[in-house]
């Protein structure tokens, strides 16, 4: 049996397979490290305690691939809404990712679009309504009449369902005119106690340049659809813990997972649908996939045997897993 700590993140591995896995473990005042045991009596042999990796988003000989359900389980429910958390979390993800804009009076909402018209019943830009008003919103009838009624959540709302119920947070910045702005998400962030659990993304470095002033611990990661001449300069430069380019862009300079991984930071790839590109990512060294169909992905982890098996995940807490 092995047992690996990341952060906020639990997984037990039986004989090089995952069966356990959860995002909401004990913690004791003193930080000691324990293995406990409720209802059963059991002996431990040959215990080893070793440090992981220096980065906690690198993966480890043949740890998994991390899975990042993007926007949400949106190839099976409406993108950025509750219902799609929660798909993507049962479906296996490590990490949701979303996107965060502003209402009218500076409420961060869950938005990918400028504009409300393609995945709500509302029209004009986000920041012509309330928060408010933005939460009447129908988001799930475009996407299916199954999903009727489901709502646009505000930072918050989502925050507080992943602290109670498991997951952690890929938030992207789609807009941020300023300093304050980014403040704004910060203390959501910070409100409801999820800075273990938050890792913020962006095309543009300026708004990761605020959020390392303003909360140092939160880890930061940069989007790219092409590959920076010198991609670790400019991450040590914005101080990131991930490297995050397109599959795409990727694959003009694969060499460049290794040398990322020798100066600590992680790698993640956008956004990849196919087994085929999966696999060619995996080869690459990649450390996680941000994909539109994390069940499927994690079924294709699944399917590749010992040491990098997923058999499932807890929504909460661990819970035992089946054949």
């Amino acid at each position: 049996m092995r047992v690996e700590v990341r952060g906020r993140q639990a997984v037990w591995f039986l004989d090089g397979r995952q069966v356990l896995m959860t995002t909401l473990p004990e913690r004791s005042v003193e930080g000691g490290l324990a293995l406990a045991v409720g209802g059963g009596t059991v002996s431990f042999d040959d215990v080893r305690v070793t440090r992981a990796s220096s980065s906690a988003f690198q993966r480890v000989d043949a740890e998994r691939l991390a899975v990042v359900a993007h926007r949400g389980a949106s190839s099976l429910a409406p993108e950025n809404t509750m219902v799609a958390q929660e798909v993507g979390r049962r479906s296996g993800a490590e990490f949701i990712e979303n996107d965060v804009r502003f209402s009218r009076d500076g409420v961060p909402v869950l938005m990918h679009d400028a504009t409300l018209d393609r995945t709500t019943d509302g029209t004009g830009k986000v920041g012509t309504l309330s928060a408010a008003q933005i939460g009447l919103l129908d988001a799930g009838s475009w996407f299916a009449p199954a999903f009727a009624g489901a709502r646009v959540p505000t930072l918050a709302e989502q925050l507080a369902d992943l602290r109670t119920r498991g997951g952690s947070l890929l938030l992207e910045t789609k807009e941020a005119d300023s300093i304050e702005d980014i403040a704004t998400v910060i203390d959501v962030v910070r409100a409801e106690k999820m800075t273990g659990r938050v890792l913020v993304q962006s095309f543009d470095p300026q708004h990761l340049r605020w959020v390392r002033a303003l909360a140092p611990e939160i880890p930061l990661g940069l989007l790219r659809d092409k590959l920076d001449a010198d991609p670790v300069a400019v991450s040590k430069e914005l101080g990131l813990a991930m490297y995050i380019p397109s599959g795409v862009a990727l694959e003009a300079r694969p060499g460049v997972v290794g040398d990322l991984h020798e100066a600590g930071l992680g790698v993640w790839v956008w956004t990849v649908d196919t087994a085929e590109r999966w696999d060619r990512y995996d080869r690459y060294g990649v450390d996680g996939i941000i994909t539109n169909r994390a069940g499927e992905l994690t079924g294709w982890i699944n399917g590749r045997g010992a040491g990098t098996g997923v058999s499932g995940t807890a929504p909460g807490g661990p819970v035992a897993l089946g054949p």
